[in-house]
């Protein structure tokens, strides 16, 4: 099915956004609960040590359930409601997801997943010996205080092996305070009803193919398998998605870009999402944005982050934050927080061609002092405006 009129376009981006919960003003509930019931339909919330503003998985958090609290999701890792792992980078994950993530385990340590991480066995035995004997440890406790570091990927060796402990499944990460990561071994986090049973590859394809379609609402075929590099996942997921196809479970559409698609028919019969007057300050690691190529194709978006860009090449700063208003890519904003005073510095905002309108910027100020808030600012500056 080809699709080329203005209408149908709208019509897929509002499902999308819809399925990410970014329209409405409550679609996962309030707090804690709601977080909860968010990273259930997002499948995962994506992490990041960036510290510019607040961390990206809380920032992701904050922009779908009202009245979250950024210490909320070291709450939720402690009481084991998620876990952390790698999807397609380091994220937080609903603790129900664990077997799904068991191939990738012993794929690290088959030595067929992340070749090129050192593992040190011996050193591995000891630290293991001594978190099952001392209970959970922080990556610090296990320095060798002889020793110097000259950045974070300068690791010592009890760190390296306390990760390569964790990637292959022995330890998981307790606690993330002040995102400082705490392990313990995963017999002691695990909770007891959570199953291990380790699905085979037609039924990981099937399961994360279910999960894309419910938090985007349509799928590529490479978005599908987003981030992951294991050939066997993908042509599983190309036969899933050719079974699917063939039995009407799930339909074709062909954007007018040429870029194919896929969703469930019933989709495009439901009534279309009404959209809410409220600006969304989104994170550059938000579910909604991370596929780039997907941004461009469904609303037109180029987008990169441009902290990995050397500054005399930056066109919109650091971190300039995707702005999402009434179904559009609006523009960016580059902020920082200060937080010893508590200031919320606006270094620049960017519109999109035709959307510097009065409209968007009275939301984008009542977005602003809500994000402020959220950063622990109560001063708001314009500096650069």
């Amino acid at each position: 099915m080809h699709l080329s009129k203005a209408k149908d376009m709208e019509r897929l981006r509002r499902m999308a956004l819809a399925s990410q919960g970014l329209i409405g003003s409550a679609p996962f509930g309030r707090g804690l609960s709601g977080a909860v019931k968010a990273i259930e339909h997002l499948g995962y919330i994506q992490l990041d040590s960036i510290s510019v503003i607040e961390r990206a998985h809380n920032h992701i958090w904050h922009s779908r359930v009202p009245n979250f609290k950024p210490e909320q999701s070291n709450q939720l890792l402690e009481r084991a409601t998620v876990f952390e792992y790698w999807a397609h980078a380091a994220a937080y994950l609903p603790m129900d997801e664990y077997r799904y993530y068991l191939a990738d385990k012993a794929a690290v340590r088959a030595g067929t997943l992340r070749k090129g991480y050192p593992r040190d066995r011996q050193l591995m035995a000891q630290v293991l010996k001594r978190i099952a004997d001392e209970g959970p440890l922080a990556s610090k406790d296990l320095e060798d205080r002889r020793t110097k570091s000259n950045g974070w990927w300068d690791w010592k060796p009890a760190k390296k092996a306390v990760e390569a402990l964790y990637l292959e499944g022995d330890l998981m990460i307790c606690s993330r305070a002040g995102f400082q990561k705490t392990y313990d071994l995963t017999e002691r986090i695990l909770p007891k009803d959570v199953d291990t049973t380790p699905p085979s590859l037609p039924e990981r394809a099937s399961h994360m193919l279910d999960q894309q379609l419910r938090c985007h609402g349509l799928v590529s075929a490479v978005g599908a398998t987003y981030g992951r590099r294991d050939p066997e996942l993908r042509a599983a997921m190309k036969a899933e998605l050719a079974q699917r196809l063939s039995t009407g479970a799930l339909t074709q559409v062909t954007l007018p870009n040429h870029s194919e698609y896929f969703l469930e028919p019933s989709q495009l019969d439901r009534p279309m999402p009404r959209l809410d007057n409220k600006l969304k300050i989104l994170s550059p690691f938000d579910n909604a944005v991370i596929q780039r190529k997907r941004l461009i194709d469904l609303f037109g978006f180029d987008y990169q982050l441009e902290c990995y860009v050397p500054a005399p090449k930056r066109k919109y700063g650091y971190l300039a934050l995707p702005l999402l208003y009434k179904g559009a890519f609006v523009g960016r904003m580059d902020c920082k927080a200060h937080r010893t005073e508590k200031m919320l510095e606006v270094k620049g905002v960017f519109f999109e061609e035709g959307q510097d309108t009065r409209e968007v910027n009275v939301a984008l100020e009542k977005a602003l002092a809500d994000f402020a808030r959220f950063q622990g600012c109560e001063s708001i500056s314009k500096r650069r405006l």
